[in-house]
C-alpha cells in the first residue's frame, strides 16, 4: 500500500531506547581496545569528537525528519533533494555500509562468545573431546573462534529477520534498560579501582602522538551510526514535531556521555600496553570487569566472591547489545532495498515477499551473504570493518546536510519541518564538511574499499538505474528550470545525469468505483495514445480512520483482490486505443488528497479524474482549498463531468489563459485518436470587437496546431455565450479559471457555473502554475 497510516503508540521513551540500542553494541564493548592501541588514553577525545560531529548531522536528520516523517529515511531525503544519482550513492551505501556494521557487530559478539566459553569442551561419541569454538580451516582461509562465532551469529541473526521475527519497542527498551542499569553498576564499582596513574603514559596522555586523535575519532564513528533510525519510525511517535528531535539528538548526547565515562574509565584500569594483547583487544570491558569485581563482597560475615558474576554478567550485557545492533541493521537494510526498489533505483525482484513468512526474503539473503563474506574476508581485522561501515555513512550524512540545504532554498510545498536546524546554514555546512573531512583520518585500505562501492554505485545508476527511474530531483529540477540564469557547468551537470526513465507520458486515473467510471479510462488512453504513453488506473479504496492501513492484513488484501478483479473488468471492457494500462489499488484515510500523493508517486504527466460532487467552492480548479494554498499541482489534471462521453464534437473556449493552452492540447489529442471535429470560441463585449476577436483566435488557433479548427465568436456574457454554442456539441473543454480562492468563495466560479448549465460532458483542464499566496487569494 502507498499511504500507510501506522498507530502512534511510540513515546520519547521508546524512540530514545531505539537510538541507545543501536548505537551501545560493538561501540563500547569492542572498539576501546582498537582503538586504545592507536590513540592511547586520549581515545576519550576521539569518541568525544566523533560524538561531536554525529551531533551535527543529528539536528539536520531531526528537521528533515519533522519534515517528512513518513519518508523512510535519509535515503528518501537524499534522493528527494539531490536526485537518483546521490539516491543511488546514498542507498547502496547505508546498504552496504549496514552490512559492514552487521559483520563489525557480529565480530563483536563472536568476540565474547568466544571469551565466555574458553577453555569450554564437549564430549561427542566417537570423535572424543571438541572445543566449542574450534578453529576451521577453509581452502586457503583461517577461521579463527571469534569468526566462527560471528558466523554463527550471523546466521542466526539473518535467519531471525529471514523468518520475520520482530524486536517490538517494549522488547528494545528493556534490552536497554537491562545493558544500562548493567553498565551503571560496572562504571560506579570501576570508579574505585580508577587509578590516574594507568592513564598516564610516560607521564602522558597521548603515547601514540595527538595526530593520533583524529584517525581515533574516524574509527569510532561507527559507535554513533543508530540515531539515524529514529527517522525511519517518526510515524509511529506520538507528538512528532517535539519527541523525533529530542530522540535523535538525546540519544547521541546520552551515548556520548556514556562512552566519555565507560571508555574513561577503561583507560584507568588497563594499562596501554595491555591494550595490544589480544584477549583485550577482542573483549575489553570482560577483561576490565576481571579487575572491577575482583574482591569479595562481606554479607552477614560471609565473603561473596563477585569475580565470575560480574564478568559473566558484562559478557551477556556484551552479547545483547552487539546482537540487538547487528539484527537492528539487517532489518533497516531491508527497508533501503524497499524504497530502492519502489524507485526502480534497484530492481523491485530484490524484494519479493516470502509466501510463508511475509519477508523480503531475496533481499535479508543478499544482505546475510555480504555479512558473511565480510566476516570471512575482513574478521581478523575489525578495524577495516568499522572503518568502512563509517565511511560509507559519512558520505550519507553529508549527503543528509546537502539535502537539508536543497530543501531550505527551494521550499518545495511539501517541505514543513516542525523543528528547524539552529544557526543554519553554518550547522549544516559544518555537518557536510567534516563529515567528509573525517574520512580524509580513516584507514587506507577501509577508504578504498568504500570507495569502490561508491564507484560501484555511479556506475550502477548509469548502467540501470537511469533508465529505469521516473523520480527527478529538486535540485536538478530547480537548475534545468533556471537554465538561463544558471552556470553552464551546472545546468550540463543537471542535464546529463537527468533520469530517462521517466520520458514515457503517464497518464493516471484515480477511479472510486470502477463499475462506472469507465469512461475515464478512455479519456485517459486517448491522451495517452496521442503522446505514445501509458495508463495508470489506480482504484482509491478509503477506509475508516479506525482502520490501521498494516500492510499484509487480511482486510485490505481483500479489498485489493476484490478492486484488481473490478478494474479488469473494466479495462476488458473498455475502448482504450491499445494503451498499456497497469492497474492498482492504494488503500488510503484520505480519499480526495490521496489524488495528489499518486500523482506525484507516479510522476505522473497528466490525472484524468472525476468531477466531485458537493464542492462548490473549488470548482473551477482541481484542489480543495486548504490545498490551493500551499501545493502546486504536480502536473496537468483534466476534471472530468461525465454525462457520457461523445467526443465527435468538440467545444474549446479561450480567453488566451495558460490553462487554455492545455484545452487546446486536449482538444488536439481527441481530434487524432478520435477523429473529433473541433470549435474554438472566444467572447468578445460586443459586435465592435469581433473583428479584434477572429484574428486573436485565428492566431492562437494557428500557434497550436488548430487551424482546421472552426473559429466562432460570441458576444455579451461568457456565460451565456458559452453555454449557447455547447447546446450543439458533444463536449466542452474549458480551462480552470484564474481566480483566487477569496474570490470565488464570495462570488462563485465561472467554471462551476457553466457546468451546471451545459447538457453536455465537461473537461475542466489545469496546468499548474506558480503562483503567490496574494495571487492564491485574489486571483491574477
Amino acid at each position: 500500500m502507498s499511504d500507510k497510516e501506522l498507530a502512534k503508540d511510540l513515546g520519547l521513551v521508546s524512540a530514545l531506547a531505539v537510538g541507545i540500542g543501536t548505537m551501545i553494541g560493538a561501540g563500547i564493548f569492542v572498539l576501546p581496545g582498537i582503538a586504545a592501541q592507536q590513540a592511547g588514553p586520549a581515545v576519550v577525545l576521539s569518541f568525544i569528537i566523533g560524538g561531536m560531529i554525529a551531533m551535527i548531522n543529528a539536528f539536520s536528520v531531526s528537521e528533515l525528519g519533522t519534515a517528512m516523517p513518513k519518508a523512510g529515511g535519509a535515503y528518501y531525503y537524499i534522493n528527494r533533494a539531490l536526485g537518483p544519482l546521490f539516491g543511488s550513492i546514498s542507498g547502496m551505501g547505508d546498504w552496504i555500509g549496514l552490512a559492514f556494521a552487521s559483520a563489525f557487530y557480529a565480530i563483536g559478539f563472536g568476540g565474547y562468545l568466544a571469551d565466555l566459553l574458553d577453555g569450554t569442551v564437549v564430549t561427542l561419541p566417537l570423535l572424543g573431546e571438541l572445543a566449542l569454538l574450534p578453529t576451521v580451516v577453509i581452502g586457503p582461509l583461517v577461521l579463527s573462534d571469534i569468526q566462527i562465532g560471528a558466523v554463527i551469529a550471523g546466521i542466526a541473526f539473518v535467519g531471525v529477520n529471514y523468518i520475520g521475527a520482530k524486536e517490538t519497542g517494549g522488547i528494545q527498551t528493556a534490552i536497554v534498560t537491562i545493558l544500562l542499569g548493567l553498565l551503571t553498576i560496572f562504571a560506579i564499582v570501576g570508579f574505585f579501582s580508577f587509578d590516574w596513574s594507568t592513564v598516564a603514559v610516560d607521564g602522558g596522555y597521548t603515547p601514540e602522538g595527538t595526530g593520533a586523535i583524529l584517525p581515533g575519532a574516524a574509527l569510532v564513528f561507527v559507535s554513533y551510526l543508530g540515531y539515524a533510525k529514529i527517522a525511519t519510525i517518526g510515524e509511529e511517535l506520538k507528538n512528532p514535531g517535539r519527541n523525533l528531535p529530542i530522540a535523535i539528538i538525546g540519544s547521541v548526547g546520552i551515548v556520548m556521555v556514556i562512552y566519555t565515562i565507560l571508555v574513561g574509565l577503561l583507560m584507568g584500569l588497563i594499562p596501554h600496553e595491555e591494550f595490544f594483547l589480544e584477549t583485550v583487544e577482542n573483549a575489553p570491558m570482560t577483561y576490565a570487569a576481571e579487575i572491577v569485581f575482583d574482591y569479595q563482597l562481606p554479607v552477614a560475615g560471609f565473603e561473596i566472591p563477585l569475580l565470575s558474576a560480574g564478568v559473566t554478567s558484562i559478557t551477556i550485557a556484551a552479547l545483547l547489545a552487539t546482537a540487538s545492533s547487528a539484527n537492528a541493521s539487517i532489518l533497516a537494510s531491508a527497508r533501503i532495498n524497499f524504497a530502492m526498489g519502489r524507485d526502480k533505483i534497484v530492481t523491485p525482484a530484490l524484494n519479493e515477499i516470502h509466501p510463508r513468512f511475509a519477508t523480503p526474503y531475496r533481499s535479508i539473503a543478499v544482505t546475510g551473504f555480504m555479512i558473511l563474506a565480510f566476516i570471512v574476508a575482513l574478521g581478523e581485522t575489525v578495524e577495516i570493518l568499522s572503518s568502512a561501515a563509517s565511511i560509507l555513512h559519512l558520505v550519507v550524512y553529508a549527503l543528509i546536510n546537502a539535502s537539508l540545504i536543497v530543501f531550505r532554498e527551494t521550499n518545495p510545498p511539501e517541505y514543513d519541518p516542525d523543528f528547524e536546524v539552529p544557526f543554519y546554514p553554518y550547522l549544516p555546512i559544518a555537518g557536510f564538511v567534516l563529515s567528509l573531512a573525517l574520512i580524509y583520518f580513516m584507514d587506507t585500505l577501509a577508504t578504498a574499499i568504500a570507495g569502490a562501492f561508491v564507484v560501484f554505485a555511479v556506475a550502477w545508476y548509469f548502467w540501470y538505474a537511469r533508465t529505469e527511474t521516473e523520480l527527478e530531483g529538486i535540485l536538478g529540477s530547480y537548475i534545468l528550470d533556471r537554465s538561463s540564469e544558471m552556470p553552464d557547468v551546472a545546468v550540463t551537470a543537471a542535464s546529463a545525469v537527468r533520469p530517462s526513465g521517466g520520458d514515457e507520458h503517464t497518464v493516471v486515473v484515480p477511479v472510486s468505483n470502477p463499475r462506472t467510471e469507465s469512461n475515464l479510462l478512455s479519456l485517459a488512453s486517448a491522451v495517452a495514445k496521442a503522446n505514445d504513453g501509458v495508463v495508470k488506473a489506480v482504484h482509491i479504496v478509503e477506509v475508516p480512520d479506525q482502520t490501521p492501513l498494516e500492510e499484509g492484513s487480511e482486510h485490505i488484501r481483500r479489498i485489493d483482490e476484490e478492486s484488481q478483479q473490478l478494474m479488469n473488468q473494466v479495462r476488458e471492457s473498455t475502448e482504450t486505443l491499445d494503451v498499456p494500462v497497469d492497474v492498482t489499488t492504494v488503500a488510503s484515510h484520505r480519499g480526495f488528497e490521496e489524488l495528489f500523493d499518486v500523482a506525484r508517486r507516479e510522476q505522473a504527466n497528466t490525472v484524468v479524474m472525476g468531477w466531485g460532487p458537493g464542492r462548490p467552492w473549488s470548482a473551477g480548479r482541481a484542489e480543495r482549498p486548504l490545498d490551493e494554498l500551499t501545493h502546486d499541482l504536480p502536473c496537468d489534471f483534466l476534471v472530468f463531468d461525465d454525462q457520457g462521453l461523445e467526443t465527435d464534437r468538440v467545444l474549446v473556449p479561450t480567453a488566451g489563459g495558460p490553462d487554455s493552452d492545455l484545452s487546446a492540447e486536449v482538444a488536439r489529442d481527441m481530434r487524432e485518436q478520435l477523429g473529433s471535429e473541433i470549435t474554438l470560441l472566444h467572447v468578445v463585449d460586443d459586435e465592435s470587437e469581433r473583428e479584434a476577436g477572429e484574428r486573436f483566435l485565428t492566431e492562437w488557433a494557428a500557434d497550436r496546431d488548430l487551424a482546421d479548427a472552426e473559429i466562432r465568436i460570441g458576444t455579451g456574457d461568457v456565460e451565456t455565450a458559452i453555454a449557447d454554442a455547447a447546446a450543439d456539441h458533444s463536449l466542452l473543454v474549458i480551462g480552470a479559471t484564474e481566480r483566487g480562492l477569496l474570490s470565488r468563495l464570495l462570488r462563485g466560479s465561472l467554471a462551476y457555473d457553466i457546468v451546471r448549465e451545459v447538457d453536455c460532458s465537461v473537461i475542466l483542464a489545469e496546468r499548474p502554475t506558480s503562483r503567490s499566496l496574494r495571487e492564491r487569494l485574489f486571483g491574477r
